[in-house]
């Protein structure tokens, strides 16, 4: 079938971010809980203190974000194709606002943490696909983490493509790899010759 809807990852994904998760989820005595799972249930004032903590540090990696090589050329591709695009983040709407407006990108829908729907839960790509009224075998979700595939996986949508991370190699027989957008760009192509 072919595709009329890419959901995208924003950090990682759209832009590189300096985050060193690894010293965030230890300042935050996650206990390796997912970050947002962890502080959705801690009671006050402990909870407003961790959400302060987290975005001090969501602030300073968005300041020195870095638009992904080719993301500019894939939107218009995408937007000449009638492919419909979604920005769904754990990231706050602030952030993305920032960020979109930075490097002038656009989005046809974009859900942030605010929605309340977390990945790796399958809910925000399940909204989105609403949202369109498209079905789960008419899109494919664009991402660099564990978190993207899991939902996707969830959300049964099974064309998932990760973007390059040099820091976390990510195996997944239910993801393709892809190095670039200009790579993914011809899987696009390719599905929807396919179709």
């Amino acid at each position: 079938m072919k595709i009329k809807l890419i959901i995208f990852d924003m950090d990682g994904t759209i832009v590189d971010v300096p985050y060193d998760w690894k010293k965030i989820k230890s300042d935050l005595n996650t206990g390796g809980k997912p970050i947002l799972s962890y502080i959705k249930g801690l009671k006050e004032p402990e909870k407003t203190k961790k959400w302060k903590v987290l975005e001090k540090y969501e602030q300073i990696a968005t300041q020195r974000a870095e638009l992904k090589d080719g993301i500019k050329d894939f939107l218009e591709f995408a937007q000449e194709q009638k492919i419909k695009t979604s920005l769904v983040t754990n990231n706050s709407r602030k952030n993305v606002v920032f960020l979109l407006e930075k490097f002038k990108l656009s989005f046809d829908l974009v859900m942030s943490r605010e929605s309340g729907l977390w990945k790796p839960s399958p809910d925000p790509f399940l909204e989105v696909l609403k949202r369109f009224d498209f079905c789960n075998t008419e899109c494919c979700v664009v991402g660099d983490s564990f978190f993207d595939i899991l939902a996707a996986e969830a959300a049964g949508i099974d064309k998932v493509f990760i973007l390059g991370n040099k820091e976390e190699q990510i195996e997944s027989d239910a993801a393709d790899r892809v190095g670039s957008y200009k790579e993914l760009k011809q899987k696009i192509i390719t599905l929807t010759i396919n179709s």
